[in-house]
């Protein structure tokens, strides 16, 4: 059996393609770039899987932002919750965790008891708590995204509790001539700092990250103190798509065995 699963993201569009239970592929592309490049407009969003290179599907399955504008032809659209979720467990075989998703510009937290969704907690409003954050102060202090996320000790207080007025006080920093280092720390602090209270909730022995901000090993170490293990997906940005795989597996499975 051959599936396809597509994360429609705000920033980003990935691809996964899982056949026999091996992933044969992986993508990442722009969201403006698939958008122009591989799809056409004819009253919804027309994806040319053929301009993908992608052929001989026995079911596909999108997620994300876009999954209810875009017409994938026959696809099944599912929301990102149940994606992220299906994910997760695919990835990890865990049945017992809170998954920790923090993509470009949302929040997920997703508590999973025996392999359901038990609760979650959303935060699509404010970009100080999301992936949006790191890239902007990265460029603001002139430095790589993995450098910024690897520094995590001595973090220098950041007040400001907006995105925006957050780039002043960090120039601010920098002009009265704070160390580079703890300028890093500073901002990655900040970010777990608006998290914390959200997962206040949701307590539990293992905690999932995933998303892009997955790979910042700076909040890891921080999140250390609250988990007795805090575990990084292989895979952690192609989640939601290798989520839709695994639902489209789950579903063909089913119809087989009826």
């Amino acid at each position: 059996m051959k599936v396809l699963g597509v994360d429609l993201g705000s920033r980003a569009v990935k691809l996964v393609v899982i056949e026999d239970g091996v992933q044969i592929r992986k993508e990442k592309i722009s969201t403006i770039e698939f958008y122009k490049e591989y799809c056409n407009y004819n009253e919804k969003l027309m994806v040319d899987l053929e301009k993908l290179g992608i052929d001989k599907i026995d079911l596909a399955v999108s997620t994300g932002y876009g999954r209810n504008n875009t017409n994938l032809n026959d696809f099944t659209a599912i929301n990102e919750i149940k994606a992220h979720a299906y994910g997760a467990i695919y990835q990890t075989n865990l049945k017992n965790f809170i998954l920790l998703d923090v993509g470009g510009q949302d929040v997920k937290i997703i508590r999973i008891e025996k392999g359901m969704i038990t609760d979650i907690e959303l935060n699509e409003k404010c970009a100080a708590s999301c992936g949006r954050y790191l890239e902007n102060m990265a460029n603001v202090l002139e430095v790589e995204l993995d450098e910024m996320s690897s520094h995590y000790l001595n973090p220098i207080e950041l007040n400001a509790t907006c995105a925006v007025f957050s780039e002043s006080e960090l120039i601010g920093k920098i002009a009265e001539g704070v160390n580079i280092k703890e300028l890093c720390a500073g901002v990655n602090y900040s970010l777990y700092k608006r998290l914390k209270p959200m997962l206040g909730n949701f307590q539990g022995r293992q905690l999932v990250l995933a998303g892009g901000v997955a790979y910042n090993l700076a909040l890891k170490n921080y999140l250390k103190e609250h988990y007795n293990e805090v575990i990084m997906l292989e895979e952690p940005e192609y989640n939601g798509a290798i989520g839709c795989c695994y639902y489209g597996l789950t579903k063909l499975n089913k119809t087989n065995t009826a």
